[in-house]
């Protein structure tokens, strides 16, 4: 809409200075003749917004014009309520600067769009970590932060999975990513990644750094993304699925790919896996609901683990814990016979723990 471009073409202005009529086209996704004729509409609506010709030249607005943020639209004034998260802000040290900035933007709305926005902030509560972890505690997490808006090289003390554990680091921290509740810097040289939580001691210097001009946070954080996904499934196996087994994660993702149902209604699939070790612990999970038909060295090792189980937990005579002769126990059956399942029987849950192959944790990347 066009009154939504002017208010954007103000407040572009307004932020970064001088603009060509091409750069605000490129911006706004329309033609320059469209910017000439809106910044025309500008100026007859009394807008101070002047140009200068020439290889320097541009639009600009008067000095020490502002405009109030009147031209927002009810979806948008929720949006920026929404994006505010007061948890990750609060961990930052920005907790009260967050806090007065929505009340400032609050302030400068119009009646209808406040109403807005204090229903998303009634109705919408964001929670960033997982279920199944606790918070992760990382008390240097302001310094590293300051250290990103200043551009200050850091010292610390880090402790990764392999040996030695506990190693000095000089960082220059490049930016801050919140995955899953846990918070990892991007640091040169290189850039490399380390989780926060992970530095035991810290120490700021005064030394700068510059970041690389063509470095870019979000796109080298998806690429690191894919190249941890990459080097942690190192490898395949192919399994039968019960009908309602259900797998997460890649292995889910799999299955719903190239998944095929058997004629006796099980589903044949071939999933990526960790290492074998990594596969043993998840695929017993879903007992009895998956069986693996590759790669042999994980059949076996499953199936001698399954004749151990069955060694350990078969009924000594006499012993009174078999349930109708089914070789059950009884509260087995009668959780059975409830329709209770435990949780792992229906998903893979990650163990807590380094991964065999190359340190890498389900949990989570970090830094070697």
């Amino acid at each position: 809409m066009k009154s939504s471009r002017l208010v954007s073409i103000l407040l572009l202005l307004q932020t970064r200075g001088r603009m060509t009529a091409a750069q605000l086209a490129e911006e706004l996704e329309v033609s320059v003749r469209t910017v000439y004729r809106d910044v025309e509409a500008l100026h007859a609506a009394g807008v101070p917004l002047y140009g200068d010709a020439g290889h320097a030249g541009g639009y600009r607005l008067l000095d020490g014009y502002r405009t109030r943020l009147t031209g927002l639209t009810a979806g948008e004034a929720e949006a920026l309520f929404l994006s505010g998260a007061p948890g990750p802000a609060a961990a930052l040290g920005l907790g009260s600067v967050l806090a007065a900035a929505q009340l400032k933007v609050r302030a400068a709305l119009p009646p209808e769009l406040r109403v807005h926005a204090d229903r998303v902030s009634a109705r919408f509560h964001l929670d960033a970590p997982g279920w199944y972890a606790d918070a992760d505690e990382a008390p240097f997490l302001p310094a590293v932060a300051a250290a990103v808006w200043n551009s200050r090289v850091l010292h610390v003390l880090y402790r990764r999975w392999r040996e030695p554990t506990d190693v000095e680091r000089r960082l220059e921290p490049y930016g801050l990513v919140l995955k899953a509740g846990r918070w990892y810097v991007v640091a040169g040289p290189g850039p490399r990644t380390f989780r926060v939580d992970q530095i035991l001691d810290l120490s700021s210097s005064d030394e700068e750094f510059t970041v690389p001009e063509d470095f870019d946070l979000a796109a080298y954080w998806a690429a690191y993304q894919r190249d941890f996904h990459d080097r942690l499934y190192r490898g395949e196996a192919v399994v039968r699925l019960a009908p309602g087994a259900r797998l997460t994660g890649s292995a889910a993702r799999a299955v719903e790919a190239n998944g095929r149902e058997t004629a006796d209604g099980w589903t044949l699939a071939t999933v990526p896996i960790e290492s074998v070790e990594h596969a043993h612990g998840e695929f017993l999970s879903l007992g009895a609901d998956i069986e693996v038909l590759e790669p042999e060295e994980l059949r076996r090792r499953i199936a001698r683990t399954v004749s151990e189980l069955v060694r350990r937990y078969e009924p000594s005579p006499g012993s009174g814990c078999v349930d109708g002769g089914s070789g059950r126990s009884g509260h087995v059956a009668a959780d059975e016979e409830a329709g209770v399942r435990g949780p792992v029987a229906t998903r893979l849950r990650p163990p807590d723990r380094p991964s065999p192959s190359g340190g890498l944790s389900p949990r989570g990347p970090a830094s070697r």
